[in-house]
């Protein structure tokens, strides 16, 4: 096999298609909106709303609707109780989130084992861009494009309230309300990122190529570039050895991903080791 067929091979199939149209979509609402994830440090959040996201999966299949559907209304209204019980102060937001994540996959693996149901249910839990088909692609589409449209439109809050919220509050912005729209976008995002990678992996997309560019570059706009980049590139190699390897395509993605920020870092790391080398060099 040659190189030009062993790259156009794998796309040459409709379901590939639409795993790599589904990648790219993802790339961009998971990498812009993983910058955020990662400068607010809120890791934790993403992890937490894919869980909390499936029981409304299992409720949407009992009832015969949408999963993505079901997934979504279950992460949004974990975000608002996550958001409420923040600004409450009476508990800190790590504990709301922990709460809110181990109470709603519990009772997501209830309604699994009540419902009869993990074996219909396990490409949600560990994900399957392959089998994304034609309308689901259609309404990752209209959802992705509306979130974008969303955090294009609030650029500028969001830093602002990301980066110095106090100068934002003084400016007349509310940093809880522009928290709480944050918290909702993640939550779509999220549930789409379910669709590719499954709930065990979905944090990944949010929070590791957005790690990976946070280790080259402090400037925001490059970082923000970089997180759709690496997200992608990781994707798409994920997707290749998914399709020669016979690998799970969620587990490639995330796997090659993981790869790529150790890569990196430890890149980062030899380079800081022997800059400090030089510098004691030049001491003496």
């Amino acid at each position: 096999m040659n190189i030009v067929s062993f790259i156009l091979e794998p796309f040459s199939y409709p379901f590939m298609q639409n795993a790599l149209l589904t990648l790219i979509l993802v790339s961009f609402t998971s990498g812009i909106l993983g910058v955020y994830v990662i400068v607010r440090r809120m890791a934790f959040i993403g992890d937490a709303l894919a869980h909390t996201a499936l029981p409304g999966v299992v409720a949407a299949f009992f009832l015969g609707w949408e999963l993505f559907w079901g997934g979504l209304v279950a992460a949004i209204i974990t975000s608002l109780i996550i958001s409420w019980f923040s600004r409450s102060q009476e508990i800190h937001e790590d504990t709301a989130i922990g709460i809110a994540f181990t109470g709603m996959f519990a009772l997501g693996i209830a309604l699994m084992s009540v419902l009869r149901t993990f074996r219909d249910l396990l490409h949600v839990l560990f994900g399957n861009i392959l089998a994304v088909n034609q309308n689901t692609l259609v309404l990752i589409a209209v959802v992705s494009t509306l979130v974008l449209l969303i955090a294009f439109f609030l650029r500028k809050e969001l830093v602002w309230t990301s980066v110095d919220p106090i100068h934002a509050s003084t400016q007349g912005l509310s940093p809880h309300l522009i928290r709480t729209i944050l918290l909702l976008l993640i939550a779509v995002v999220v549930t789409v990122d379910i669709q590719a990678v499954g709930v065990v992996l979905t944090s990944s997309l949010l929070i590791t190529p957005a790690a990976s560019a946070n280790l080259l570059t402090k400037r925001l706009i490059h970082f923000t570039a970089l997180a759709v980049l690496l997200c992608l590139i990781g994707g798409i190699i994920g997707l290749y050895a998914s399709y020669y390897l016979s690998i799970s395509s969620g587990a490639a993605i995330v796997l090659t991903n993981t790869l790529i920020f150790g890569f990196i870092w430890t890149i980062k790391m030899i380079g800081k080791s022997h800059g400090k080398k030089n510098k004691t060099t030049a001491n003496y």
